[in-house]
């Protein structure tokens, strides 16, 4: 094995221990529930789960996705969730290698799968992720980032304030509630991580495929023009997706224009 392969090897580990603790999060923080204190156990029947049933991703395999002792299905998401946090993990100590600066992508990955999938299930982003993730944006601009302090707070503020206006505007057209606050905020963290350029690209791919799922819904049958779409679950897969892949999008946009 080479020292790269060794590298990467031990970021993907590290990446799944890790999300192991995501899923902690996900599970816990919508109940009210602390994420320190008391032993991970079966949702059930209340079974504390055993340590080698702990390991990431192997254990849901071999218990083949059910609990050891009352045998009800345990969800496929936490195998998903420790494979995302593994192979982003993979992917960023492979672009940037073992840097500060990479430390924080990750972290800033690994708090959008966590806004991801809580909002999908419960239509709720904890400011604890969302208003955290923004001081920690900040901070990381300030040593960390390749985006400054100043892009990094302006990205913020335009974040949350498109987000704002959006709402405002929505509500007044609509009479009902389009975005609530955590969006607000969930865009202020994004804009804190990537600096205010990006703002308008991640709002843009959410939306895209935020409407296109509200047409699925429609189409089949499972909801109309006010059925209530969880958009952070959206916008924090496209901010990961600017992250991972922006500068070459853009680089493809721009190519493809023609010449003046």
């Amino acid at each position: 094995m080479t020292p790269d392969t060794y590298l990467l090897v031990c970021a993907g580990v590290l990446g799944a221990l890790l999300g192991s603790f995501m899923n902690v999060l996900i599970h816990r923080l919508p109940r009210g529930e602390s994420v320190v204190v008391g032993r991970s156990h079966c949702p059930r029947c209340g079974a504390a789960v055993r340590w080698y049933d702990n390991v990431p991703v192997f254990a849901w395999l071999w218990l083949r996705g059910r609990c050891r002792d009352c045998r009800a299905r345990i969800s496929p998401r936490y195998v998903v969730v420790e494979l995302i946090a593994a192979t982003s993990a993979v992917l960023i100590v492979r672009h940037g290698g073992v840097t500060l600066d990479s430390a924080w992508r990750w972290l800033f990955v690994a708090i959008l799968t966590v806004i991801t999938f809580i909002d999908w299930e419960h239509q709720i982003i904890p400011d604890s992720l969302s208003i955290g993730g923004t001081v920690l944006g900040w901070v990381g601009a300030a040593v960390a980032l390749d985006v400054s302090l100043a892009q990094s707070i302006v990205g913020s503020l335009v974040g949350a304030g498109v987000i704002l206006a959006i709402a405002i505007v929505y509500r007044a057209v609509r009479h009902v509630h389009g975005m609530g606050g955590g969006d607000v905020k969930l865009m202020a963290m994004i804009g804190a991580f990537l600096g205010w350029p990006w703002v308008f690209p991640v709002l843009f791919v959410a939306a895209l495929f935020g409407s296109l799922y509200g047409l699925w819904l429609m189409r089949a049958g499972r909801g109309d023009g006010r059925t209530a779409v969880a958009f952070g679950s959206f916008l924090a897969p496209a901010a990961c997706a600017m992250m991972f892949f922006g500068p070459r999008l853009l680089s493809l946009y721009l190519a493809a224009l023609p010449p003046r």
